[in-house]
């Protein structure tokens, strides 16, 4: 909902609504507010980020800062009533002490800032993983502050990402976004390098403006129902450190290398992940060249494939094959999984299947067994008694995987 015209079945809370007029992106927020659309684009941020990554939402102004900040933690999946803060000229003191929680990288709280001016420049947080643009950059200068807000290194940060909701990321194209250096780094003489100046957070002014929009500023809320039809679209787009376009495989390629080849086919893939041992010892072998599960679930994310099989990730880049979710495997192989099990085993491995669908292949592993016969019979025991022995349990488990990766 990037446009908005006003309808008499809306209701206008505040202010005088001009009929007739197309609000646009920059009226929103300073002219006219829309509870209901920031509330859809809250819904569609947390939904593309990982929930767990520090994260800077950048927003048209301090009400409106505040009020995103509300919304966040209404939605969020946090129990943590400090997991997004707004930090602004307005919270003094304490927001001061929340930025430093912020940028302290042992610290997981507070996971989100909402701020309009303070942070575009001199915070030094380092491992900001998303950027959140709920406002338009007009200026180039402001642009590259914003993104360099995500440009700081950290380990294991080997890439960010900007949720852009407001086509700023038309700046990359513009001549202006990366020049030439006014002089090559290995010409710079050492003596006449500038010491290091550590960066302060910028003094955010309290903009005039603000007050005078507040005043005069429309409040809509939308006829029961209307905000169902706001439509969106997301797009990802991957860009080099220079603001040049690259497709998904060179970025992939250029942040984790290629793939190891230590399979020639799908169903070699298929083999050595469908047995709990093999499984582990080719995960050990490609963690130990750099592939261990933190890149594989960015991998897993960056395709969008959260709800899919980390098989599934490893197929669609090795062999160009589309993933399908872990229940859609889970419903194609069912019905041979469960050929020929007693009751008590189809119980059982329907148990560890649903743990599969909401958790992932982790819950298949050979270690993983004693928990899940605990979690489903609360001791060995009791298991024994329904499944036979622990040898005759193992088996079930492996055999049931076979099938469920056959397909």
């Amino acid at each position: 909902m990037d446009n908005y015209r006003y309808t008499s079945d809306d209701e206008v809370l505040e202010g005088e609504v001009e009929e007739g007029r197309e609000y646009i992106e920059s009226d929103f927020n300073r002219i006219i507010e829309i509870k209901e659309r920031e509330a859809k684009r809250v819904k569609i941020m947390l939904s593309e980020i990982d929930q767990n990554e520090k994260t800077i939402v950048f927003c048209a102004n301090q009400a409106h800062a505040l009020a995103v900040r509300d919304l966040i933690n209404q939605m969020k999946d946090s129990k943590d009533p400090q997991y997004c803060v707004r930090v602004t000229a307005n919270d003094g003191a304490r927001g001061e002490q929340f930025l430093r929680d912020f940028q302290d990288n042992e610290k997981s709280i507070p996971t989100i800032l909402t701020t309009s001016q303070k942070l575009s420049t001199g915070v030094d947080a380092r491992n900001v993983r998303n950027i959140v643009l709920l406002r338009p950059v007009n200026s180039m200068i402001e642009f590259k502050q914003i993104v360099g807000r995500g440009t700081r290194l950290f380990e294991g940060k080997s890439y960010f990402t900007i949720l852009d909701f407001v086509d700023a990321y038309h700046h990359f194209a513009d001549p202006e976004w990366d020049g030439e250096p006014q002089m090559p780094v290995e010409e710079i003489d050492d003596k006449k390098k500038p010491k290091p100046t550590k960066e302060v957070p910028e003094k955010e002014k309290e903009d005039p403006d603000e007050k005078k929009e507040a005043k005069k500023r429309v409040k809509i809320r939308l006829r029961d129902g209307k905000e169902m039809e706001i439509q969106h679209m997301v797009a990802t787009s991957f860009w080099g450190a220079d603001g040049t376009p690259m497709s998904a495989q060179e970025f992939l390629d250029k942040m984790f290398g290629e793939l190891p080849e230590f399979f020639k086919s799908e169903d070699d893939l298929r083999k050595v992940w469908a047995n709990p041992e093999t499984r582990k010892k080719f995960l050990e072998k490609i963690a130990e060249m750099g592939y261990g599960m933190e890149q594989l679930h960015a991998l897993q994310k960056m395709i969008k494939a959260e709800k899919s099989d980390i098989f599934d990730v490893l197929s669609f880049f090795s062999f160009h094959k589309t993933p399908i979710s872990r229940l859609s495997r889970v419903e194609i192989s069912k019905d041979d999984i469960m050929n020929g099990l007693s009751d008590a085993e189809k119980e059982f491995i329907s148990f560890v299947l649903n743990r599969y669908v909401e958790s992932g292949f982790e819950e298949l592993n050979q270690d993983r067994l004693p928990q899940l016969l605990k979690l489903k019979y609360h001791a060995l025991s009791d298991a024994e008694n329904k499944l036979g022995s622990v040898e005759k349990i193992r088996e079930a488990f492996f055999a049931f995987q076979e099938e469920l990766y056959q397909k």
